[in-house]
């Protein structure tokens, strides 16, 4: 990872008629991090994804990977959706090598089909190649969609709530084989979700997003915690709370009084704070900081997803 921007969001505004849904949204993303974007509904957490996707496109600014903007879809960023998107007629097999193939149309079956097995293989479906979607669990159908992605080997995989419809135990499942996948093959992701936990136990960065209309970046939350963590275990280390209570407060407090908090302090959109919630070391905790002081709720809370 290095500490270039792979990906710059750089100034981007979207409005809907009259409706400003997010103004101003600046943040990079650098090879092989897995950033993860949190905000209440309407702040325009999916219309920034689908602007990494090349499925939307902003008003204003733009979104540039490597040296170029986007400008509409491509192999090189795949997406995962909260509902798994697999052609029903096709079985697992099939619907990737569906994909494979649209990436590398000059390639035999036989190279197809043994590029399809090694990422059937890596996301646990060994034997249930020639299953149909009907076939298969609500977890089994996401392995496939993410097998799906990774099979194309896209400079960007892009999630979109990929685990919300999901029952706990297979939804923590799923979020022990990402975690094991990006370690494996250094994929570079960017993610969305309404999930506290999630976010920190996957994320290396955690943006927090400010309530809509006018939405904006309000800080980016390194995750300190080590990177080979495990959903099992993770809040046992002294830094998870600290995390946490920090993000829950902002959700359940300070996004809806951000502006408020702004008045006549400085606030530069185009650098956000970087703060590491449970650093002891002032000049380590915040990085383009704002004067503020806000004392994280020490309660387990639970955090509306109206």
């Amino acid at each position: 990872m290095t500490d270039r921007p792979f990906i710059s969001i750089e100034g981007i505004v979207k409005r809907f008629g009259a409706q400003v849904v997010f103004e101003n949204v600046h943040f990079g993303i650098r090879q092989g991090e897995f950033v993860v974007l949190i905000g209440h509904s309407g702040c325009g957490k999916t219309t920034i994804l689908n602007i990494l996707a090349g499925l939307d496109t902003p008003d204003s600014g733009a979104v540039i990977v490597g040296h170029e903007a986007i400008t509409g879809p491509s192999l090189d960023r795949a997406v995962i959706f909260q509902s798994h998107a697999l052609l029903p007629w096709l079985s697992v097999a099939g619907n990737i090598a569906f994909a494979v193939r649209s990436r590398w149309p000059k390639w035999d079956r036989e190279a197809v089909h043994s590029h399809c097995q090694r990422f059937i293989d890596l996301v646990g479906l060994t034997g249930a190649e020639t299953k149909k979607p009907a076939q298969l669990s609500g977890g089994m159908k996401q392995r496939v969609g993410i097998a799906r992605a990774l099979a194309i080997q896209p400079k960007m995989l892009l999630m979109d709530e990929p685990f919300s419809a999901l029952d706990a135990l297979t939804r923590g499942n799923l979020q022990d084989e990402v975690l094991r996948l990006c370690a494996a093959t250094h994929q570079t992701v960017f993610m969305i979700t309404h999930d506290v936990d999630e976010a920190i136990l996957l994320a290396d960065r955690i943006v927090l997003m400010t309530n809509g209309p006018y939405a904006k970046v309000a800080e980016i939350v390194v995750n300190t915690l080590p990177r080979d963590r495990s959903r099992h275990d993770v809040h046992k280390h002294p830094h998870y709370y600290p995390i946490r209570n920090h993000i829950v407060d902002f959700l359940v407090e300070r996004s809806r009084r951000f502006d408020e908090e702004l008045k006549g302090r400085a606030y530069d959109p185009m650098h956000p704070s970087e703060v590491r919630p449970g650093i002891v070391d002032p000049t380590l905790a915040v990085r383009n900081p704002l004067p503020i002081s806000v004392t994280a709720a020490r309660h387990d809370l639970s955090v509306s997803r109206n």
